[in-house]
């Protein structure tokens, strides 16, 4: 029976991280590009 216990604790927790990944992901995808990078991308293709 500690098994299950330990089973279901373990499941709980996984579900908890993927959840916190995937909230962290979804805000990081959200943001916009700095202007900053977006600069030193065009220099970089000026270089080329």
């Amino acid at each position: 029976m500690n098994m299950r216990r330990e089973e279901r604790k373990r499941a709980a927790l996984e579900k908890q991280i993927d959840e916190n990944l995937r909230r962290v992901y979804e805000q990081d995808t959200s943001e916009e590009v700095p202007d900053r990078f977006m600069m030193l991308l065009e220099r970089l293709r000026e270089q080329e």
